[in-house]
């Protein structure tokens, strides 16, 4: 039989242990968000360099190589200082390809309002849902395969839009993303809540890929919506 001594001590180590999980996962929180709120603000300066400067977007295929050659190092070396040089990176790159697309919204009649609505429509959606996922503290690991799944079909289905020039399955597509990227601001925020991740770069990473994919796929629903 265990002691009384034996139980106090087993009861401390454990709450040493949940005390010492809970500071690291506060450490991995605050670390991703001070980096989402840099790498958002370097984006925002290359593209709106990008911008200034009128510069042509790269088009798909540099793109596309741009973004997963970037991920993948960024991966790569993501317990490294080199990570964070990646980072920024990424986000850079993906900056710049925003700038052109913003200078073609920013063209139209009501571009400006239409390119605020979006940017504030993402700044409440992302604010409003990790907000959600903080405070309620539920687990949402449950829409990982879901989510893994909807991001494929809808990057597929994308491609397929653009190379078979069929407009209404790319509008089809925005809406799939702006629901796919709120789920996975919700799944992220809660991954890294409940310990399933403790690399803040990654988690930077994912955070600000569903803010990009968000942001833009908003913008071309309310181009339509707005006829632009």
């Amino acid at each position: 039989m265990q002691t009384d001594s034996q139980l106090g001590a087993m009861n401390g180590r454990t709450a040493a242990g949940s005390a010492s999980s809970a500071l690291a996962t506060n450490k991995v929180i605050r670390n991703t968000y001070l980096l989402l709120s840099m790498t958002l603000a370097f984006s925002a300066l290359t593209a709106a360099a990008a911008m200034s400067m009128n510069l042509p977007h790269p088009g798909l295929i540099i793109t596309l190589a741009g973004y997963f050659g970037l991920l993948f190092l960024t991966s790569k070396f993501r317990d490294r200082a080199l990570g964070l040089v990646f980072v920024f990176a990424l986000t850079g790159f993906m900056g710049y390809t925003l700038g052109p697309i913003l200078n073609i919204y920013l063209g139209t009649p009501n571009g400006p309002q239409l390119v605020m609505n979006a940017l504030g429509t993402t700044g409440a959606v992302f604010l409003g849902l990790s907000a959600y996922a903080l405070t309620s503290r539920r687990d949402f690991s449950f829409m990982g395969g879901f989510l893994m799944v909807g991001i494929l079909v809808a990057f597929l289905a994308g491609l397929g839009a653009i190379f078979l020039d069929m407009p209404g399955l790319s509008l089809a597509v925005s809406a799939m993303f702006v629901l796919l990227m709120s789920g996975l601001i919700l799944y992220q925020t809660s991954n890294i809540i409940h310990g399933g991740e403790t690399n803040y770069i990654m988690a930077t990473v994912t955070l600000y890929v569903a803010i990009f994919n968000l942001f833009t796929s908003l913008m071309h629903l309310l181009g339509f919506a707005s006829r632009e």
